[in-house]
């Protein structure tokens, strides 16, 4: 008898659900809300307003487009945490109102615990190469920089994090000053590209052991900003591309040196990465140096897994229901970070 997940995903701003038959994904659709550009950042209320449009449809297509009936399903698996507060509540509420209509157990998904296992959605008729255990994950996105042993799905260890901003955080800060837009990461992305990453130099962190700081590359960023822009009222626009170029060449920098040296002290060459910022062109193209340089065997997301998606929470849920690891149905919801 086949095993048939549907994971819903609600942590932050967008809406999605997938299903997942004996670990292949059928489908996993995405519902994202443009109302938080203009605010420069996602405003809460609003996104668990929009999550409560959007999940029944949400749902509905993701069921449509596997081909399944909801009677069909095995389990439902959701994002319990961490997140926004408000946009989970709205997932884990449908989910438990869900799986108590058809009388199928429930599967708790911690959300940073998914985006490492994205490397595991096999995708049909398609070859998928996966990790082997144990292996290395870097996990950046928006609100979470970290470095991840893994020895299998349901023994991961954080050895590093940041202190304070996350890596996504900070480009997303500095990309908003410089009044190009939200979200920051594709934009500095895109013009990075198109600049000189040698052009500036910004303060690096000296933080001992594995953990990150991004704080005071951004307060670097700020300061050397006002200075130039002192001098040349129109600076910004003049040297865009080579900022954009210089602030993700020194991201990228911070990011690799601690991963090297976790690999070094581990003895690991199995690497992978994962998150939103894991789709920026400048990381991707370090990770293929790093690679061909330590011997390292790299994973890389395909792009629509980077992003919050619940086609990562639907497979971690997949494993988790083969251990027969089910939730209650009072567990509630969590917006801090664990592992």
């Amino acid at each position: 008898m086949s095993t048939i997940i549907l994971g819903i995903e609600s942590s932050c701003d967008d809406t999605s659900a997938a299903v997942i038959k004996d670990g292949v994904l059928l489908s996993n659709v995405v519902a994202s809300q443009a109302v938080h550009e203009s605010y420069g950042g996602v405003v809460p209320e609003l996104a668990s307003r929009a999550h409560q449009q959007n999940i029944v449809p949400v749902v509905n297509e993701a069921l449509k487009r596997a081909n399944i009936t909801k009677e069909e399903l095995s389990a439902v698996a959701f994002t319990r945490g961490p997140g926004l507060m408000g946009s989970l509540l709205v997932g884990v509420s449908f989910a438990k109102g869900f799986a108590r209509s058809l009388n199928i157990p429930m599967v708790d998904v911690n959300h940073l615990n998914g985006h490492v296992l994205a490397h595991f959605i096999k995708e049909k008729d398609e070859a998928t190469e996966h990790p082997n255990f144990p292996f290395l994950c870097l996990l950046v996105s928006g609100g979470n920089s970290q470095i991840i042993l893994v020895k299998a799905y349901n023994d991961m260890t954080v050895l590093g994090q940041t202190i304070d901003d996350a890596a996504g955080e900070a480009i997303d800060k500095c990309s908003k000053v410089m009044g190009l837009g939200y979200p920051g990461g594709p934009i500095i992305d895109r013009l990075a590209r198109q600049g000189n990453p040698k052009a500036f130099a910004f303060n690096k962190p000296q933080i001992p052991g594995y953990d990150y700081s991004f704080s005071g590359l951004k307060t670097s960023f700020l300061y050397s900003l006002r200075d130039y822009l002192k001098e040349d009222p129109d600076f910004i626009e003049h040297h865009k591309n080579d900022l954009a170029a210089s602030l993700e060449a020194t991201v990228v920098d911070i990011l690799m040196s601690k991963l090297r040296k976790v690999a070094k002290d581990y003895k690991i060459k199995e690497v992978a990465i994962a998150g939103g910022v894991s789709a920026n062109n400048g990381l991707r193209n370090s990770f293929r140096e790093h690679a061909e340089k330590y011997g390292w065997k790299i994973y890389i997301p395909k792009f629509s897994y980077t992003t919050d998606n619940a086609a990562m929470i639907a497979i971690t849920g997949y494993y988790k229901y083969l251990d027969k690891d089910f939730c209650p149905m009072d567990l509630p919801a969590f917006s801090r970070v664990t592992m």
